[in-house]
Formats: C-alpha cells, sequence, structure tokens
C-alpha cells in the first residue's frame, strides 16, 4: 500500500483466487520461480491477457482449458528496445513513479551478492559508482 496499490490480495491464500476469478483484464507475472499458471490465468475476464516476463528455469504447466472458453492470451516479452525503454521511463517520469532500491558502495558487491543468493534484497542494489577505486 505503501508504494500506491490500491488492493492488496496475498496469493498464498487460494480464497485469492476464488474472490478475483475473472476480475483483471492484464496480468503482468514478474516471477522467475514455478507457479500454477492455469491458477493466475482463472483470474483473468474475458479477453485477458497474462504477459510472462520472468523466466523460471523450469518449464511452465499450461491447460489450453485455462485460456479457450474466456478467449484468453498467454504472452511473453523480454526487455523493450532504446525507443520502448524511452516510453516506460516517460510514462513514470509523467506519473511520478520512481525505483525502491538500496545503494550499494562499491566494496559492498560481495556482501550484496551473498544476500542475493539468500533472497535478502528487497528491491535492487544499485552501485555508486563515485566509490569505485580508479586503478
Amino acid at each position: 500500500m505503501r508504494l500506491g496499490a490500491d488492493h492488496y490480495y496475498a496469493t498464498s491464500d487460494p480464497e485469492t483466487f476464488a474472490k478475483l476469478a475473472g476480475y483483471f483484464d492484464l496480468i503482468i507475472n514478474t516471477v522467475s520461480a514455478p507457479i500454477d499458471i492455469n491458477a493466475y490465468l482463472s483470474l483473468l475476464a474475458l479477453d485477458g491477457t497474462l504477459v510472462n516476463v520472468g523466466a523460471p528455469a523450469e518449464p511452465l504447466s499450461l491447460n489450453v482449458f485455462s485460456l479457450i472458453p474466456q478467449r484468453r492470451s498467454f504472452a511473453g516479452s523480454m526487455i523493450g528496445g532504446i525507443r520502448e525503454t524511452q516510453e516506460m521511463l516517460d510514462f513514470c517520469a509523467e506519473h511520478g513513479i520512481v525505483p525502491e532500491i538500496e545503494v550499494i558502495s562499491a566494496d559492498q558487491i560481495d556482501e550484496a551478492w551473498e544476500r542475493v543468493l539468500a533472497s535478502d534484497v528487497r528491491y535492487r542494489f544499485v552501485i555508486d559508482i563515485s566509490t569505485m577505486k580508479n586503478e
């Protein structure tokens, strides 16, 4: 809610899927872990689309009957090119959308990597380039 959401639903609660079935026109899945993609497809309204931008190591299992009856679509997208990136940055600037980051110094890179491996990163690390040594 602190980041501007109007609502919050825990997908770990099976009631969430029953309550929100057929609710969304668009879902952007950023998760890079295996999930029940069919459960998320059930949240789409008629002609809704789920766009997958996360890249799990294991294949996702998809039941086509999660798509056909409601004309739902399942799509994928990688990062856009320069034009798309600029459009996204312009949109964010226009709407006051800013990233949540944790700034670290160059000498904290090893510690940051250990935190990545331990899943102890809340948002993104940004390395303060002014702390880099010129050698």
